[in-house]
């Protein structure tokens, strides 16, 4: 989780919201890692999840990321729970939770659906109190007073 929050704050200092992601392989092996990338590129489905997905699946040249755990420093959102689920992981851990957006379990609880072929295991607040810091800090300098 620590390598995650260095991506999400990485991502913080370019201007993103700072979500981070990494994925282990089966053995632990640091695959791939991500910060939100959303604003820079302008497209959507930037998230940090999704970027980790996407380079752990070409490292290993699958998609199915079997083995796999994907550790990210927000509750994955409805999409990238999806994405989770469809690449075969066999785990998501994930540090704060998210009440608006949240799908594994907060508002939504797509990666545990019963209907679904796979369902990953999920372990929630691991360092959640660092990770909500980063995003209660980042929102912090943007409301208007």
């Amino acid at each position: 989780m620590r390598e995650a929050l260095a991506e999400a704050h990485a991502a913080a200092s370019r201007g993103e919201v700072p979500v981070g992601a990494v994925i282990l392989g089966p053995d632990g092996a640091l695959l791939s890692r991500a910060g939100n990338d959303r604003e820079r590129t302008s497209d959507p489905t930037a998230h940090a999840e999704i970027l980790a997905l996407r380079q752990a699946a070409a490292t290993l040249s699958s998609w199915r990321l079997t083995g796999c755990t994907l550790v990210v420093t927000l509750e994955p959102c409805t999409m990238c729970a999806g994405a989770a689920v469809q690449s075969r992981v066999a785990r998501i851990v994930y540090g704060a939770a998210d009440e608006k957006a949240g799908a594994a379990g907060s508002l939504w609880d797509v990666i545990r659906d019963r209907r679904l072929n796979h369902r990953p295991e999920v372990i929630h607040g691991i360092l959640a109190r660092e990770s909500s810091a980063a995003l209660k800090e980042f929102f912090a300098t943007r409301r208007i007073r």
